[in-house]
């Protein structure tokens, strides 16, 4: 994915992304470290043993080129495979090293999670290598993981510790690490309802290279202050989104009706965490705005809108719970609680590839439910006001969780018909 010109100071870029990573549980008070090396041969790092859940720019520290070490702390213990791996692999000018629960799964039963569980991930994470077990914070554990990256590899499972990944920069890095977690997530959760299924490379290939027309660009364009309105809220709900698990850096789609059938959607290869305003592409009468390039799933945004005139918002995204049943095909049934049934009522699923544009299919875009399900690729959702398409998301992954939450303890029993057909009487009439 494609990066905006990144002006921030490295120690700023560090304090941001080991925050996100935090806050998402994706590491511990005291684990995990990141790095980034700049144009002068300086290493900026995480310090050792001080809390990765309120780190102040202040905090990291700097490794001068020559060895010298600059700041108040001592520069993180596992230093040393940051600096084997840039040596070996001048390309990667970032490297982000953590404990995600899901990923430290494949580590201790010694498994590389398969990326090609999900459409895209394949791309975004790249090839992944395995790295046997050393001692944490040893030069022989820098050897070990600077042979993998030798070999091409910019993710590496860590043998009984997690992983590593390298980026061109920090941000390359995150969405790397962010859709090898999803993978392994979705893969995990898969488990517990059935049995994962995986894309093969030429479906993979399909789809990265399926041809969609692009929309020719307008003259000029406009800005009413309405339509401003809608871009604040599209990229509230994309932060929002990222924010709870709902989205990652590299994937995710959401869109606005503005007037008639012109909408407002979020672009391609932006990064979803940080996405502005000015990112947002309007799409009226069939033209794109002047040098953007709105989502690959822009077509189906604008035939939903087309032929569903209620529907007024639209989120496109990878959820780890929704996906479980998506890599499964296992039906999904809402009627878990009252709430999740009165929103949604159900959603179908259809096959992988039929969300390509030569297929045009009719499953997704006439008549859609509130969320359809597309085998190994993502979840749609519908709605009226942007917030409510939300909650929307929101309820079928809280009602996926679940599931599968409770598959361990037996099997599901749903509200039956009659109790559905009270709720129908009071709640939809």
């Amino acid at each position: 994915m494609a990066s905006k010109l990144n002006l921030e100071h490295p120690r700023d870029q560090i304090t941001k992304i080991i925050s996100r990573i935090y806050k998402r549980g994706m590491t511990t008070t005291s684990g995990g470290n990141i790095s980034i090396i700049d144009d002068n041969g300086d290493i900026w790092v995480t310090p050792s043993a001080i809390d990765k859940g309120s780190l102040k720019a202040s905090d990291i520290i700097c490794v001068r080129k020559d060895g010298t070490v600059v700041g108040k702390h001592k520069p993180s213990s596992e230093f040393p495979f940051h600096k084997a791996i840039y040596d070996i692999r001048p390309d990667i000018k970032s490297v982000i090293h953590a404990h995600p629960p899901a990923l430290v799964s494949f580590s201790i039963v010694r498994q590389i999670p398969n990326t090609n569980i999900i459409s895209q991930a394949k791309h975004v994470c790249g090839p992944i290598g395995y790295a046997p077990y050393e001692l944490p914070g040893s030069h022989k554990l820098g050897d070990v993981i600077a042979e993998e990256f030798k070999k091409g590899f910019k993710a590496v499972i860590m043998e009984n510790h997690g992983t590593v990944l390298g980026g061109s920069d920090l941000n390359d890095a995150f969405e790397r690490f962010e859709a090898l977690e999803l993978c392994a997530r979705t893969i995990l959760y898969g488990s517990q309802i059935g049995t994962p299924n995986y894309l093969t490379d030429d479906q993979i290939e399909q789809f990265e290279s399926q041809t969609q027309s692009t929309l020719p660009e307008m003259k000029t364009t406009e800005y009413p202050s309405d339509e401003v309105e809608k871009r604040l809220e599209i990229c509230n709900i994309v932060k929002r989104s990222c924010e709870q698990g709902l989205m990652i850096s590299s994937y995710g789609t959401v869109s606005m009706r503005w007037k008639g059938d012109d909408f407002l959607i979020t672009p391609t290869h932006v990064n979803r965490w940080d996405m502005a305003i000015e990112d947002i592409v309007q799409i009226k009468d069939g033209q794109r705005e002047a040098g953007k390039n709105p989502s690959r799933a822009t077509w189906i945004h604008q035939e939903i809108y087309k032929r569903n005139p209620k529907v007024n918002s639209i989120i496109m995204t990878q959820s780890p719970y929704l996906m479980a049943f998506s890599v499964t095909k296992s039906y999904l049934n809402v009627r878990t609680i009252p709430e999740s049934w009165i929103f949604l009522q159900d959603i179908p699923m259809v096959e992988y590839g039929t969300h390509f544009k030569a297929n045009n299919n009719s499953q997704i875009i006439d008549d859609c439910t509130t969320a359809l399900i597309i085998e190994n690729d993502s979840v749609i959702v519908t709605g009226d006001k942007l917030l409510q398409t939300f909650d929307y998301l929101e309820v079928a992954e809280f009602s996926a969780k679940s599931i599968v939450l409770g598959a361990s303890l037996g099997n599901m029993v749903p509200i039956n018909d009659d109790q559905v057909e009270e709720l129908r009487k009071k709640f939809l009439t």
